[in-house]
């Protein structure tokens, strides 16, 4: 027996993008259709009206996440990424805002509750700041963490290390301390061989210039 879906299982856009750049109007800051995905740049402080829009009358019902971009070369070094869903019409579409460290992208807590944890998560990782959000707090590192692990000038090290202290009982903080110094690599290609001799090629000349001595 065959069983009928209310939606195909790859829905084609068939002229979404349009469609929702017009209704988004004047809060359109860039948009683009490439590689099966819609991707519209909106206003930062229209934020919420757009994804309001979407929601109510597009049918884009699930914020299924949020994600961060980094660009530290950029004034507006960061972007918040909004990625929903429409079950009805089985189609995905990709919201962007552009956000500085100190310029704040309204939640969107008030549209959808899931929000709320998705929101602390890029709040934690890349340091955005969401206005109006209920309890914008660190969610995936600890109490006291220093930076933001996601951001793209993040040392690699990190700032601290912890470890139990046999001592005190308890897990301690302490300044990340190296097992050894960094050591220095020129990562040239192995084909292309370094400019200078390394250990042991000399043998390989000698060796040379032996055969052809015979």
């Amino acid at each position: 027996m065959a069983v009928v879906h209310s939606a195909p299982k790859i829905s084609p856009f068939d002229g979404e993008h349009d469609a929702l750049v017009a209704a988004l109007g004047d809060m359109v800051i860039a948009s683009k259709e490439a590689h099966g995905e819609i991707v519209i740049t909106v206003q930062r402080d229209r934020i919420e009206d757009a994804l309001r829009l979407l929601r109510d009358d597009h049918a884009y019902q699930q914020l299924v996440e949020i994600a961060g971009v980094d660009y530290p070369q950029r004034a507006e070094r960061f972007e918040v990424v909004y990625m929903l869903l429409s079950l009805t019409r089985n189609l995905r579409i990709m919201i962007k805002v552009n956000a500085a460290e100190n310029t704040p992208v309204q939640s969107v807590t008030t549209l959808w509750p899931v929000a709320d944890w998705l929101e602390r998560e890029v709040f934690d990782m890349y340091g955005v700041i969401f206005a109006g959000h209920p309890d914008l707090r660190r969610i995936l590192t600890d109490y006291g963490f220093e930076g933001h692990p996601f951001r793209k000038d993040f040392p690699l090290t990190g700032h601290v290390e912890l470890r139990y202290s046999e001592e005190d009982k308890r897990v301690v903080y302490e300044p990340v301390k190296l097992a050894q110094d960094l050591r220095q690599f020129d990562f040239m290609s192995p084909w292309e061989g370094a400019e200078y001799v390394l250990p042991g090629d000399e043998k390989a000349d000698e060796a040379n210039a032996g055969e052809g001595g015979e």
